[in-house]
């Protein structure tokens, strides 16, 4: 490479990073090759120089091919001029500028050339070196600035002829040159080409002076040199930003990323240019980025004020917060460059500019953190390199107090990105130079945390300080809203002066221990109780102020000081730099604060804090990076060789011994054994080939277990269902689960393949791939992975995929699943390549337009940590939040029993008192790590940390093998954990088992350095047998070695040879350090045998609750409930715990799962109770494991039966458990996971198991105990988790999420008991998301099928949400589904004797044949069982078959239902919404209620003696079946059609439905049934729920009854119907006579049909060949089709009814015997109400009206023909009808809460008796039903000699039958010669009813009469009139009466005996 490198190459450092290089590009997903060069350079600090010749001509070749690129820039430019320009505007990452010596003075020769910065003459130019010096300027010349690409950060003093530079405007600048040297002095240079080639530009291309003078120099207060405003170059006002920043070409740096991000995606390929807004040029500054690391935070920027630049304001710099950030002397120069001081103020993230380019400002080079310029063609674009030294300006914040809405935008140390700065014109005279090797000298960089007022500006090496705004908003009180103000119960009177405000600031930092940083929520709070407390501010006076503060300073003991100055922030500053500078004679004596207060009489009281404690320094400013950042920092320095100190000072041991001479030494001594596993000690040694063929015993336990649901996971899972319905139900269209017959899903998961694996292997043992018939047995295995998808490159093919699949299939409901949801939400636009990892990739997935506008998909956000969702720009509603249920209290549960052990339960164990806490602080670590830092200031201290770790690690066991004089230098945590791992293998009963210890290293090149070393030391003491080292990278599979996989393969007893652990769950039980890397921790759930979690890296860089609690988080799990409560035993009671599960309710009926193989229409439930395994999924797998043919053996065991959901049981065998388990007892599969165990069963042992999402099993003998994981911290986290103990703050009062911000300077303290919804409510309202933030910009409007569920870690929500899936898919089949009566049909039972017989194919009936058939008069139908049977002449059959029920009337017994799938043709209720009928049954929003006209319709009953008014609701579609008069008011008739009439549609007859109380379940919605054809529908409906039918049937007539019905029973309503009927036929007659119709011809028929007829079938045509055993297939039919056949039937109306069979699920293996038969008609009737003018309904019956009238109609002598070929199906409805009357006193005072039961429905009359609010019919009807065995002691079961009715049919009761007689001449009754009554019941006779009549009959002896009349005098006449003390005897006593008040009208009855 020449020699124009600065140094030669060291050929081992080459190869070693070249190595290191490739071995870390095979290692990563990305396929990106790591940077190597940056490495190669001799002295990493030192800048690089020219590369430019050398490299130039070996990079002829084209690196891209592209017109206008660059191969060494890295990046295309449209111009060639304008090359060098956007040399600082570089698509690499901003830097981490941490740790760099500086430059060692006098760095300007390169390999004794001299080069750039000095002229020819060799005299220095640069700006900071001349500054001071005094330079001749000739008249007429200017001193201006050049900058040449080659030292960027430099600028070039030059004189140069005013004449040839352009004035104010850009204008009136001559061509041409004319310039000096002012170094050696040359004069007369006349060819800007000539000048730049004296003073050393070096240029590859034609120097112009535009583009390289840059700037005027003036000379500032103190009189140097500095740089002042920009030379105004007329194109560089118009000029657009050059398109390297934005190019939309990929550059070299970034062609991964164009890949990644889809090319043309709209994004482009540069991470920088992911912008959405066009940049614009600012003319009088140039723009700054941001100096975010994370590349996708929004650079925003304001114009600056408008300004002329003159010699009396300096120039503006615009500049970014970030500048100030831990620059860490970025290769800090020695010199001193000075910078024009700006005033600059924060204001919103308004702005929209992303990404501009880096423009001229001296800040660009170090915040442009990138490799050389002309670089390397694979340099990755996120790797980090020096860059050269410059001055910074840092920027003086002064805090706009004027408009409310400027809140600063920047909230947490991690925030900085998001803030905006405003430059304005400042003074001169605010400057503060910055002593040179600060941070050498003083081994701190001091942190200036920004007060009140107005900061200097900073030059000189500004690398050396940051600048801080972590406190700027605690100090922003008087920006609160009056909404804010009003929460927080203040008022504007209360604010703060600044006076007191520098005194609570200085009373905190006075209270803060030495291990202590400043938290801004502590100080918040503190200012918010101030506020509080005092309401009259006591005023401070200016005199006052410096001697309170130094008070307050006092009680310190030092570690604070006050500062104060009267002429600027900046003396007090300067001051405090300088005697910092001076050196180590001050060390001891510096304070950890220094106050600085100006007392300023002009500006009032403004003051800073500088935070010079070495540790807070470090903190505060590493802590201002984001993870992201600090990740690329550890990165950089591990390239660079930063590192090399410190990793020199770790290869001796801490006795001072050369570590790796040791292990050597060590391991020659072995000759080659090493130490055997799982027995003896240590020190026992084997042959190293031994021990590898040994394998342990398999474990029986890993072989048995099974996937189980348990209670909180039920509860989980029904909560989510309940919202999925309750948004379904809300109205408002966003989801209709009417129309989905099926459920699919697809889980997004963080990208960590083991991730897959897992969340893939729980949906496989769940079995609920099969459950919801997505893949059968055989194929859920191999496809369960399909299912999940990691977030990473490739998922934008598989959601393409979904999203076509969630198009094509509209009737399935998707679930799109994203688990972890809080891991990434970075917006899709300010997404990048970030440390890896691609970023804002949720967001393009889940918050895509065709995600949100998708009808059939659910999105279900999953998390632990969901704080991040729950902004106020949140895109979840809150009550789509379902939440985790909390346990308040630990219940008596017993020993075996697992608990839920989560972060509060850590925190509160502090309070146990227990001699080794679960939760610790390592602090010798912490001590060790403390005498690093200070050594090693320019170091990250997570580096420092992970040496040191490392160290001990590797010391642990050198201890306990080879050096036991180590002991004493290790702290002893970590002694204790290694001696742990080493020995427990081989303790007694282990079997080999042994810890897992978890170690979490977040950055992977630390990780991977961790892991290496462990593995090297581990085998060279041979230890390489007893436990497994390995890398836990999301990025990668697990890797482990053979032996372990045999070990592992034998406890499962696994044949496979192939088979490896995919899982952390797989490696149960083995002894192993796992080194778990990443930026989060993703979910992963770890092994029961996990027992230290080692987070002493986890440190002050986690100052969000998010990234602390997830750290913790990973040791959240299941622990034996005993454990808990003895450690509680010596600590008060806690508050309710919000992460502890609560077993709910078990109810083992609705646990059913659905069936698995979907074939029956009718499906029942499954066979399984949910808790087991799915009735599918397991079984056969379990049974035969050995002989298994469906999937390889292994599967067997690993896939299948190991790591179920949570089986955590405290005994050795799980036959216990399933016997013991009361959900499965009934129906437990055989012995499919069979064990020896015959425990007996114990009923609680696992109805309150909890979930588990750790599948984690160890072997736990009956004795053992699960305990919660040991969890070392370091002090930084263990102060803020043990906060409620400690001092500070505790976690959860942080800020949530870096991605979120406060949206207050201050709000209400959040407390621990704040859970659940109240939790996110809090944050809804405090909290706002970033601009890099998915929700950022989300719509207002929530997405209404979003559903969020938030749960601890580890607590068992991927269990929960497939059961979810399960249910969700169980209930959209039963919405499908309706269950149906289905009773066994008692008809066929005898044979028909009949000489007539219908062939059974015969479609109509004739009516001669139907003639000659019987009447069965006895009520068949099981509605009936109840009711008394009607005797006829084949009574004495039904004898036994009747008696057999005589048991159910006791019991009560329930009419059988099944479940059916709704067909198309079914009637449904008004919770059926579909595209099709959705005019049908919903009102159109046009179409309010208004548009139904209403109607009074009036006739003349002559059954009730008087007119009757009904009232019309007819919608105006529905007008056109109506007659109205010429003024179209009046309603005059229903049109009815001819019976000629035939059309292919038509259906003729109106259909009436009679309801009450089923305005919403009714199935009252016939669109389907009717096959969409046009019918005509009335709705019956009492006038008092009128307005109920209205609202939910809007689209339908209503026929409103007269409010004196409004009590009355189902008989009243078809009575009236067929009045109405009837009296309308009339009306159509009269009407269609005038038109020429002959009267008989108008259709005479109605259908009325109740509102639960669901579905109709038929037998399927056969083509004659019957099916062999005689049954035939039943098809389904539609209503329509049914109608159009009956009102087909010839001769028609000589049928006084039609009707159908009720469907028996027994009917399909029997086709009936005669299609047709007379008999009982009832819920679906065709009525001629012609024929039947003179049979009425008894309008007072509440039941069997239907029995009544069908024995009076066939009494009468017409035909009721039933067609049995036809079925109804009957919905089971169990609200509405008359079900619901409840009986109740009359009088509400009598407070007696017993029920009444029927015999107080009748008493004596005129009695004291509690009389009843029920009408008289009613208790009648009820009381004959109960107790008319008193009433007919002979009737009871006496089938011989039945109970006389005359003229109604009432029942009595299932044990007394009844013979009807009709009184009427003419009439056809049954012949009752020889009969012989055993009593006689008279009900309301009328005058037919003779005493010759009843002289007819013979009674038994003792026979019994009842007679029942309206009133007591009509009693009395009816029994004169019928002469009935003739032949029965009465009694006073004997009189009755309904127990009504008698304004209700009473019925009476009198009883008497046959004498």
């Amino acid at each position: 490479m020449g020699n124009s490198y600065a140094g030669q190459l060291k050929s081992a450092r080459f190869e070693e990073a070249l190595h290191n290089s490739i071995e870390a590009s095979l290692r990563s997903s990305g396929g990106d090759p790591q940077p190597i060069f940056t490495q190669l350079y001799l002295e990493p600090e030192a800048y690089p120089g020219n590369m430019e010749a050398d490299v130039k001509s070996k990079a002829d070749m084209p690196l891209q091919g592209e017109e206008g690129h660059d191969p060494l820039n890295g990046h295309a430019s449209n111009d060639p001029e304008e090359l060098e320009d956007d040399d600082d505007s570089d698509s690499s990452s901003p830097p981490l500028p941490y740790l760099q010596t500086p430059a060692p003075d006098g760095s300007c020769t390169l390999d004794g050339i001299i080069s750039r910065g000095f002229c020819q003459a060799g005299k220095d130019l640069r700006l900071v070196t001349i500054a001071a010096e005094p330079i001749e300027v000739p008249a007429g010349f200017e001193l201006v600035g050049a900058k040449s690409p080659s030292i960027p950060e430099h600028i070039l003093v030059c004189a140069v002829d005013r004449r040839f530079l352009p004035d104010e405007n850009g204008k009136n600048a001559l061509l041409g040159f004319s310039g000096n040297c002012v170094g050696c002095g040359e004069k007369g240079f006349r060819y800007f080409t000539e000048f730049s080639n004296h003073i050393n530009l070096k240029l590859s291309t034609q120097p112009k002076k535009q583009k390289h003078l840059k700037y005027y120099l003036v000379k500032n207060s103190q009189g140097a040199l500095c740089k002042g405003p920009l030379i105004c170059w007329k194109d560089s006002k118009t000029r657009q930003f050059s398109s390297s920043a934005l190019t939309s070409k990929p550059s070299s740096s970034s062609s991964l990323s164009s890949k990644e991000n889809g090319g043309a995606s709209g994004h482009s390929s540069s991470p920088f240019s992911l912008s959405d807004s066009p940049p614009t040029r600012m003319a009088q500054a140039s723009s700054v980025f941001f100096g975010s690391q994370d590349l996708g935070r929004d650079c925003s920027f304001l114009k600056p004020l408008a300004s002329t630049p003159s010699h009396k304001t300096l120039p503006i710099v615009p500049t970014a917060l970030r500048v100030n950030g831990p620059t860490n002397g970025l290769g800090v120069d020695v010199h001193t460059s000075l910078l024009s001081p700006s005033q600059v103020s924060l204001v919103p993230q308004a702005q929209g500019y992303r990404t501009p380019d880096l423009g001229d400002s001296p800040v660009s080079s170090p915040m442009n953190s990138g490799p050389p310029k002309k670089r390397h063609r694979s340099w990755h674009p996120s790797a980090l390199v020096p860059v050269p030294p410059t001055a910074v300006p840092v920027p003086a914040i002064r805090p706009i107090v004027n408009s409310p809405g400027s809140v600063l935008a920047v909230s947490s140390p991690q925030s900085l990105a998001a803030g905006v700065i405003q430059p304005q014109p400042v003074t001169a005279g605010e400057t503060v130079i910055v002593p040179e090797n600060l941070l050498n000298s003083s081994g701190v960089r001091p942190v200036i945390l920004i007060g009140h007022g107005t900061l200097p500006y900073f030059y000189g090496s500004v690398g050396n300080i940051v600048v801080s705004p972590l406190l700027v908003s605690c100090y922003k009180s008087s920006q609160l809203t009056e909404s804010n103000l009003e929460t927080l119960g203040l008022h504007s009177n209360q604010m703060l002066s600044v006076e007191m405000m520098i005194l609570l600031t200085l009373q905190y930092l006075a209270r803060l221990a030495s291990n202590q940083i400043p938290l801004r929520e502590e100080l918040e709070q503190i200012v918010l109780k101030a506020m509080l407390g005092c309401p009259g501010n006591p005023a401070i006076s200016p005199s006052q102020l410096p001697w309170l503060a130094r008070l307050e300073a006092s009680v310190s003991g030092g570690s604070v000081q006050v500062v104060v100055t009267h002429n600027s922030l900046g003396e007090g500053i300067s001051e405090s730099l300088h005697s910092l500078s001076e050196g180590p004679q001050h060390q001891q004596h510096l304070p950890t604060y220094v106050v600085i207060i100006c007392a300023s009489k002009i500006n009032g009281n403004e003051f800073c804090v500088l935070v010079l404690g070495k540790y807070q320094a470090r903190a505060l400013a590493e802590g201002m990076l984001t993870t992201n950042e600090f990740l690329k920092e550890i990165s950089y320095e591990l390239i660079t060789g930063k590192v090399t100190v410190l990793a020199s000072h770790f290869k001796t041991t801490s006795l001072g011994d050369n570590l790796d001479k040791q292990l050597v030494r060590y391991q020659r001594r072995r000759k080659g054994q090493v130490i055997q596993p799982y027995q003896g000690d240590v020190t026992e040694n084997t042959n190293s080939q031994e021990p590898a063929s040994m394998s342990p015993p398999p474990d029986s336990e890993l072989l048995n277990r099974i996937f189980q649901i348990y209670p909180a996971q039920l509860t989980v899972a029904r909560s989510l269902l309940s919202q999925v319905c309750s948004i379904a139900d809300s109205g408002t269209q966003n989801l209709d689960l009417g129309r989905f017959c099926k459920v699919d899903f697809l889980v997004l998961v963080p990208p960590s393949h083991i991730l897959v694996h897992q969340t893939a292997q729980r949906i496989r043992q769940s079995g609920v791939l099969v459950d919801l018939g997505n893949e059968d047995t055989s194929t859920a295995h191999q496809k369960s992975e399909k299912y999940v998808v990691r977030l990473d490159a490739d998922v934008h093919t598989k959601m393409e995929a979904f999203m076509k699949k969630v198009k094509q299939n509209p009737y399935t409901l998707f679930v799109l699943i994203h688990d972890n949801s809080h891991v990434d939400l970075t917006s899709a636009l300010s997404g990048s390549v970030c440390h890896g990892e691609l970023q804002g990739l949720a967001d393009r997935v889940v918050n895509c337009q065709e995600v949100l506008d998708a009808m059939n998909l659910l999105v279900l956000q999953v998390s632990c940590f969901p704080y991040t969702l729950q902004t106020h720009q949140s895109r979840i509603s809150i009550h789509n939040e379902i939440h985790w249920p909390s346990n308040n209290h630990l219940r008596e549960q017993p020993h075996n029993e697992l608990v839920y052990f989560g972060l509060r339960d850590y925190s509160c164990s502090l309070q146990w008192g227990v001699a080794s806490p679960i939760l610790r602080c390592d602090d010798a670590f912490e001590k060790m790590v403390h005498t690093l830092l200070e050594r090693h200031p320019h170091l990250h201290s997570m580096v420092i940390r992970s040496y040191l770790l490392i160290q001990q690690y590797t010391e642990a066991m050198m201890a306990l093998t080879s050096s036991p004089s180590l002991r004493d230098h290790i702290t002893p945590e970590t002694l204790a954990m290694v001696e742990d791992l080493i020995n427990a293998p081989s303790r007694e009963g282990s079997q080999g088992r042994g810890h897992m210890l978890l170690v979490r290293v977040p950055s992977l090149q630390l990780a991977m350095l961790a892991r290496e070393r462990l593995e090297d030391v581990r085998d060279k003491l041979g230890l390489q047998l007893c436990f497994a080292v390995m890398l836990g990278s999301p990025a990668s599979e697990l890797s482990l070695s053979r032996n372990f996989i045999n070990i592992l393969r034998a406890w499962r007893g696994c044949e496979n040879e192939e088979w490896v652990p995919h899982t952390y769950e797989d490696l149960e039980g083995l002894p192993c350090i796992i080194i778990l890397t990443g930026k989060d921790p993703l979910g992963e759930t770890f092994p029961r045998s996990l027992k230290y979690t080692d987070l002493r890296l986890i440190d002050s860089s986690y100052l969000t609750r998010t990234a602390l609690e997830q750290e913790v988080g990973l040791a959240c799990t299941y622990v034996s409930v005993d454990v808990v409560q003895e450690s509680k035993t010596s600590t008060a009671p806690r508050e309710s715990d919000g992460e502890k599960t609560t077993p709910t309710l078990n109810d083992g009926e609705e646990l059913e799962r659905p069936q698995s193989n979907g074939s029956a229409a009718t499906r029942t439930s499954g066979s399984l109770v949910e808790n087991g395994v799915s009735s599918s999924d397991l079984a056969d797998s379990f049974q035969k494991p050995s002989t298994s043919t469906s999937q390889p053996e292994c599967l067997v065991t690993s896939d299948v039966a190991t790591l179920t959901e949570g089986f955590k049981q405290e005994c050795d065998s799980l036959g216990s458990q399933l016997s013991s388990n009361p959900l499965k007892a009934p129906n437990a599969p055989r012995s499919n996971y069979s064990s020896s165990s015959s425990s007996s069963p114990s009923p609680s042992s696992s109805s309150t198991q909890r979930p588990s999402q750790s599948t984690q099993f160890g072997r736990v003998s009956k004795s053992s105990r699960v305990s919660p994981r040991t969890v070392i911290l370091s002090r930084a986290a263990y102060n803020l988790l043990s906060g409620e103990s400690g001092s500070q703050l505790s976690s959860f009062s942080l800020l949530p999420h870096a991605d979120v911000s406060w949206s207050s300077p201050l709000r209400p303290l959040i407390t621990q008991n704040l859970q659940g919804a109240d939790q996110s409510l809090y944050y809804r309202q405090w909290t706002v998301a970033r601009q890099h933030h998915a929700d950022y910009e989300a719509p207002p409007v929530l997405h209404p099928r979003r559903l969020l569920l938030s749960g601890p870690p580890q607590v068992g929500k991927t269990g929960a949400y497939l059961q979810f899936l399960r249910i969700l898919f169980r209930m959209l089949i039963r919405l499908l589904e309706v269950d149906v009566y289905d009773d066994d049909d008692e008809e066929d039972e005898e044979e028909e004797t009949t000489d007539v017989t219908t062939p059974a194919n015969t479609q109509w009936p004739d009516i001669e044949d139907i003639r000659k058939l019987p009447f069965d008069l006895n009520p068949r139908d099981p509605k009936f069982r109840k009711a008394s049977p009607v005797y006829s002449d084949k009574m004495p059959k039904l004898f036994k078959v009747e008696f057999k029920k005589e048991g159910d009337n006791q019991t009560q017994g329930k009419r059988v239902t099944k479940s059916i799938r709704l067909s198309r043709f079914a009637a449904h209720n008004a919770f059926h919404h579909c595209e099709q009928c959705h005019l049908y049954s919903e009102a159109v929003p046009t179409t309010q209620l208004s548009e139904c006209s209403l109607h009074a319709f009036s006739f003349c009953s002559s059954m009730l003696g008087e007119e009757v008014q009904l009232q019309f609701f007819i919608p105006k579609a529905k007008e056109q079946h109506f007659v109205f008069n010429h003024q179209g008011s009046h309603l005059e008739s229903l049109r009815l059609p001819l019976v000629s009439t035939k059309a292919h549609d038509l259906l003729k007859s109106p259909i009436f439905t009679p309801t009450t109380g089923r305005q919403e379940h009714g199935l009252l919605n016939l669109f389907h049934a009717m096959e969409g054809a046009t019918h005509l529908h009335i709705l019956v409906v009492k006038q008092f729920e009128m307005p109920h039918y209205r609202k939910y049937w809007p689209n339908h007539i209503l026929l409103v009854l007269p409010a004196m019905f409004n009590s009355a029973g189902v008989g009243a309503a078809r009575f009236m119907i067929k009045e109405l009927s009837y009296h309308n036929l009339e009306l159509e007659r009269n009407r269609q006579e005038e038109q020429g119709v002959k009267r008989q011809d108008v259709w005479p028929f109605i259908v009325m049909m109740d509102d639960s007829c669901v579905l109709w079938n038929t037998y399927q045509p056969t083509d004659g060949s019957e099916k062999s055993n005689g049954s035939s297939a039943i098809i389904n039919v539609s209503l329509k089709a049914v109608l159009q056949h009956l009102e087909s039937t010839p001769k028609i109306p000589l049928y006084a009814m039609c009707g159908v069979r009720k469907w028996s699920s027994s009917l399909a293996h029997k086709t009936p015997r005669n299609p047709f038969s007379r008999c009982h008609l009832h819920d679906f009737v065709l009525l001629n109400v012609d024929l039947t003018q003179n049979v009425q309904y008894d309008l007072n019956r509440y039941d069997c009206e239907e029995v009544d009238f069908n024995l009076r109609v066939n009494s009468s002598g017409l035909l009721l023909c039933r067609f049995n070929n036809f079925f109804l199906m009957k919905k089971h409805i169990p609200v509405g009808g008359n079900k619901d009357f409840v009986v109740k006193p009359k009088l509400v005072e009598i407070e007696n809460k017993a029920p009444i039961s029927p015999p107080q429905y009748v008493c004596a009359p005129d009695s004291e008796q509690t009389l009843l609010d029920a009408p008289a019919q009613f208790l009648l009807e009820n009381f004959l039903q109960s107790c008319s065995h008193r009433l007919f002691p002979k009737a009871v079961q006496n089938r011989n000699n039945p109970v006389l009715s005359i003229d109604s049919y009432l029942s009595l009761s299932p044990e007394i039958s009844v013979c009807y007689i009709n009184s009427r001449p003419h009439s056809t009754n049954l012949n009752h010669q020889g009969l012989v009554f055993s009593g006689l019941l008279l009900y309301l006779c009328d005058s037919f009813v003779v005493s010759g009549l009843l002289k007819n009959f013979r009674f038994l002896k003792g026979a019994t009469l009842c007679v029942i009349c309206q009133d007591r005098s009509s009693l009395r006449q009816t029994i004169v009139r019928l002469e009935l003390e003739d032949e029965w005897q009465f009694r006073l006593r004997d009189e009755f009466q309904t127990a009504n008040c008698s304004e209700d009208r009473p019925l009476y009855f009198l009883t008497g005996r046959h004498v």
